[in-house]
């Protein structure tokens, strides 16, 4: 082999690396993009949590209890939280003040027909919410249904990592990916499952303590 044929066989052997290596790299993208797209449903599925737990009557007054509720504003439906002014006096008490008087009625209508099983009082001008104090079987009660939500949230996380899973078994058999290749992602789908189903014990068990507490 001459001088000439020399360096372009070594050109091409540089060009096959550096191609091979771009290849890797994007494949590597893909698969980081891929795991990012199944560790946002997994937080997805933590912010659907909280907000259930937000809206839990644990004794004290907690203005979140309020967030599903809508009122008749003008025939549309609206966010009881965009039509009036929400506020935590004291400690048991939630005073909402709407941006129209002639709302008042319409929005302990609202109250009333919702679950939270508070009878609201007006003066007219605004509308208070006196929270009593929960009996103890009360919080046991709400502790099992906060447990109840927090294990739904575990189950909606396995799902999502036996889809992940599932995605992986597929790039595998369709040579995609390599055995050990495959093995690697899988582990990190375990890692994330491990992190998002520990961040629900810790909801759960901080959700319990809330309510227990006197």
């Amino acid at each position: 082999m001459n001088f000439e044929m020399k360096m372009s066989a070594k050109a091409d052997s540089n060009a096959t690396r550096k191609i091979y290596g771009e290849i890797q790299e994007l494949r590597l993208f893909l698969e980081d993009k891929k795991m990012k797209q199944f560790e946002d449903k997994m937080k997805k599925s933590i912010d659907a949590l909280a907000e259930e737990f937000a809206t839990i009557r644990a004794g004290r007054a907690n203005p979140h209890v309020l967030d599903k509720i809508c009122v008749d504003y003008y025939g549309t439906p609206s966010p009881l939280n965009t039509v009036a002014n929400i506020s935590v006096p004291e400690a048991r008490v939630i005073q909402i003040q709407p941006w129209e008087a002639s709302l008042i009625k319409e929005i302990e209508k609202a109250i009333m027909v919702s679950d939270l099983g508070l009878t609201p009082n007006n003066d007219g001008k605004m509308i208070r919410l006196v929270f009593p104090e929960l009996t103890e079987d009360r919080r046991k009660e709400l502790v099992k249904d906060v447990k109840k939500k927090g294990e739904n949230a575990k189950v909606a996380i396995r799902n999502i990592r036996r889809d992940a899973n599932d995605s992986i078994k597929k790039q595998n058999k369709a040579s995609e990916l390599s055995d050990d290749e495959a093995k690697q992602q899988e582990d990190k789908v375990q890692k994330l499952t491990d992190k998002y189903v520990a961040e629900v014990d810790k909801m759960i068990d901080a959700k319990s303590s809330e309510i227990m507490t006197i």
